[in-house]
């Protein structure tokens, strides 16, 4: 029976398929045991049964905040719906943002259980994260869970453990605290409901068709987690998942070509050096019906590499959306490759698609003041760009411990709350939204708004650009903007001055980036740990400074 927790998906899966695997993790040395490691969804239903009946024996039940910190694999699914099951709050944050940032996001979500390898209980007691708030601790290690407190099915002599659990789920319990990616700061703790989770889950089947029994290859755990409820099997790949632009592409190669994946979803980066790889080769992926790739724009020359390993029909998909709401549109590559990439490099922005069913998107004037009520604001018409606002079932209503960010983050109005991205954009006469970059990343020179998706694009379309950014350096109280470009490290180089002087030439064929004057070449952009996508401009701006002088 399907309730209000997230995890009710799974036992009903277990019921109509239980012998579909569920989660496998990727084999490379032996082919013959490739499925060794797996578990099909009985086994994944019954050992999350056992985990959660031994999780209550500790005292992790409804309300628990409860960090997880375990490799993706076996053991991470079994713990996250046992965890669900019992209705605890699940607390995930990447360990690649840093121990600094770490210890932090630790302190505000306040857990009072910890659940992690050797390693990360290690840190915990060096570092001494969660001091004051955790009562319990859970080592997990060896070939699966070591749980000398766990008791087996057998031993409690229970049937259907999973009835004694979700069964008084509302939908609006919280279940999870995940954290952003801090790209533009210390990552915030995103409240999650289970009626969040069932949003996503809805979206994403409704907007791709998603059918049950399909094969799902797994490159962002976070994202793997939606696979049961959508009924898929979860490929785990071998790769270290806090650097998906270094991953091995013959690695994810063999993933879908072994398994027969027919979805996967990739940051951009990932896609990127996949793609760059099997280019000008026969490779062909005739087994995948979909691609998804988010957490930045995704440049025409990263989907047109890639879409050439596809079959005609299939199409790589971007959602767009955060942490606090996702997804909040989508568009294919066919249009974008057809039509608005053309668009992206006369500044227009980057098109992120129509707004999904169920979305309400408004563009609002920008401003980085709280607004507190949405009757006080003026909604902007077509090609306005401003700020932009969300409302719907998956928007996340709060941030942890976070009262100032959630208070500038979301206006309310009569029947809710709008969300406001962070973002700058606009919708067309066609009603398609329009990305024009991070609100706190613009730049303003002599009375004028610089957008970083809008300038850059013009940049990027030269073919000796891989990617561009857009910063502002501020020196005696004057504001100059810069253009930082990254070159295409498997070609020749060009003659940077020569680089130079075409890109200023190129700025002065366009408005709104008439005003740049300073061309700087980065050997390596600095990026996000969790999706190696998004471009640190801040940091660009530190180094900026100086080489100005």
């Amino acid at each position: 029976m399907i309730t209000a927790n997230i995890a009710s998906h799974l036992p009903e899966r277990a019921k109509h398929a239980p012998e579909q695997y569920a989660v496998v993790e990727q084999m490379l040395n032996d082919d013959k045991n490739k499925y060794q490691h797996s578990l099909n969804y009985a086994q994944l239903n019954q050992q999350s049964d056992q985990v959660a009946h031994g999780l209550m024996q500790q005292g992790i039940g409804k309300g628990t905040r409860t960090v997880l910190m375990v490799k993706p694999g076996l053991d991470f699914f079994v713990l996250v719906f046992a965890l669900f099951k019992v209705e605890a709050i699940l607390v995930a944050v990447d360990p690649g943002i840093g121990m600094k940032n770490l210890g932090k996001c630790l302190e505000e979500a306040e857990p009072d259980a910890f659940i992690g390898i050797p390693s990360a209980q290690l840190a915990r007691l060096i570092l001494g994260w969660g001091r004051q708030t955790i009562k319990r601790t859970i080592l997990v290690g060896g070939s699966f869970l070591l749980r000398p407190f766990f008791t087996t099915l057998e031993q409690t002599k229970q049937n259907h453990i999973h009835d004694a659990f979700q069964r008084d789920t509302q939908p609006e319990d919280d279940a999870a605290i995940l954290f952003t990616s801090g790209s533009t700061g210390i990552p915030k703790g995103v409240m999650y409901t289970h009626a969040n989770f069932t949003a996503q889950v809805n979206a994403l089947k409704s907007l791709y068709n998603i059918q049950a029994g399909e094969v799902d290859l797994a490159t962002f755990p976070l994202f793997a987690l939606f696979a049961p409820a959508l009924g898929m099997t979860s490929i785990i790949p071998k790769m270290d998942f806090t650097r998906p632009g270094y991953v091995d592409p013959e690695t994810i190669i063999a993933a879908i070509k072994d398994y027969r994946c027919t979805n996967m979803f990739g940051s951009p980066a990932l896609l990127n050096r996949v793609g760059k790889y099997a280019k000008n080769t026969s490779l062909h992926f005739e087994t995948l019906k979909r691609v998804l790739s988010a957490g930045a724009p995704v440049s025409d020359l990263i989907l047109n590499n890639f879409q050439c390993l596809l079959n005609e029909t299939t199409q790589i998909y971007t959602p767009y959306g955060a942490t606090e709401s996702l997804p909040v549109s989508s568009i294919g590559s066919h249009e974008v490759l057809t039509e608005t990439a053309e668009m992206t490099a006369t500044g227009k922005g980057v098109c992120v698609g129509k707004p999904v069913e169920g979305i309400n998107v408004e563009i609002i004037n920008i401003t980085d003041d709280v607004i507190k009520q949405w009757s006080s604001i003026e909604k902007l018409g077509a090609n306005q760009i401003g700020e932009i606002c969300v409302k719907g079932s998956q928007v996340t209503h709060a941030y942890y411990n976070r009262h100032s960010a959630t208070e500038l983050a979301k206006i309310y109005d009569e029947d809710g709350f709008y969300h406001r991205m962070g973002d700058t954009g606009y919708l067309d006469e066609q009603g398609r939204l329009w990305f024009c970059g991070r609100k706190s990343q613009r730049v303003e020179v002599d009375g004028v708004t610089l957008h970083t998706a809008c300038c850059e694009g013009i940049f990027n379309a030269h073919p000796d650009v891989f990617r561009s950014a857009l910063i502002g350096v501020t020196q005696a109280d004057k504001t100059r903007p810069i253009i930082c470009v990254e070159l295409e490290v498997d070609q020749q180089q060009p003659d940077k001055n020569q680089l130079t002087k075409q890109l200023l030439e190129l700025a002065k064929q366009h408005d709104i980036t008439g005003l740049i004057e300073t061309v700087l070449f980065h050997p390596s952009f600095p990026v996000d740990i969790r999706h190696n996508a998004k471009i640190g401009r801040e940091k660009l701006a530190v180094w900026a400074a100086t080489q100005i002088g």
